[in-house]
């Protein structure tokens, strides 16, 4: 989920929109429906831009997949070494290798594969959009029409994030494969209501107890974005209390 150095609209303090906005809105609104496993969908293929996109994203929509039989591939596109640029702690290398071990621990709690690690420059997907592509399309196989491709949506606001969404789109018009995207960046920068994002087309799914437990402990394990890598500055968390509040609620959401 790195956050660009440079983002338009974002910048230095911007909390953006607060979690009981979110929650206050999506409350007092029509209740959109549940988003369940299709009959006939038979493979799952996640698009993770980062390690821990999965997880904040659609870590229990995954695991419910994944729970129903259904074969669930997750595919990394980064190794999230661009986390913490000015980093005086860690050098890229060793953080890439922290955060794919986190991402591996979290998708084992919520029962779900060892992600396919891409690999691919973080920040610069976008100039490798092709070569994503070839790697979606591997991933969904052939014939594509009994699979789901769940991807960050295409107007998340990273561009990293984005990237990975035409990608996604462009593989799923290649093998026939259905797509369906999630929010992440969105509910930082969109106040509630904003006629940029297809509320439209939101489905979500309802965490029990149990599963609000599960997707809490998995999102722990990137200690290396919930926490600060030192005390130093350029290790601040990237992900602190307010952001995650924002994340894990108790509903995920997909547009489908």
């Amino acid at each position: 989920m790195n956050e660009p150095a440079s983002w338009a609209g974002i910048g230095p303090g911007d909390r953006g929109t607060p979690a009981a906005d979110w929650a206050r809105w999506l409350a007092e609104r029509a209740p959109d429906p549940e988003f369940t496993v299709p009959d006939g969908c038979r493979r799952l293929v996640v698009v993770a831009p980062h390690p821990d996109d999965e997880i904040l994203g659609v870590g229990i929509t995954a695991s419910r997949f994944a729970a129903a039989g259904v074969d669930v591939t997750v595919v990394a596109v980064t190794d999230g070494d661009a986390s913490h640029p000015d980093s005086p702690t860690l050098t890229p290398q060793r953080l890439a290798e922290l955060r794919v071990e986190e991402s591996r621990r979290a998708c084992t709690l919520l029962g779900l594969p060892e992600p396919v690690r891409l690999g691919l420059p973080d920040g610069r997907v976008r100039e490798h959009r092709a070569r994503l592509t070839d790697a979606l399309v591997g991933a969904v196989g052939d014939p594509g029409h009994d699979t789901l491709v769940l991807t960050t949506w295409r107007g998340d606001g990273h561009p990293d994030h984005e990237a990975s969404g035409r990608a996604a789109a462009d593989a799923c018009a290649a093998t026939g494969a259905r797509l369906v995207e999630y929010p992440v960046w969105t509910w930082h920068w969109a106040p509630p209501g904003d006629p940029r994002v297809p509320w439209g087309r939101r489905r979500r799914v309802v965490l029990t107890d149990v599963e609000l437990a599960a997707k809490r402990a998995a999102v722990a394990e990137f200690v290396t974005q919930v926490a600060p890598l030192s005390a130093l500055p350029g290790d601040e968390a990237i992900l602190p209390d307010w952001i995650v509040d924002r994340l894990v609620t108790r509903e995920e959401t997909v547009f489908w």
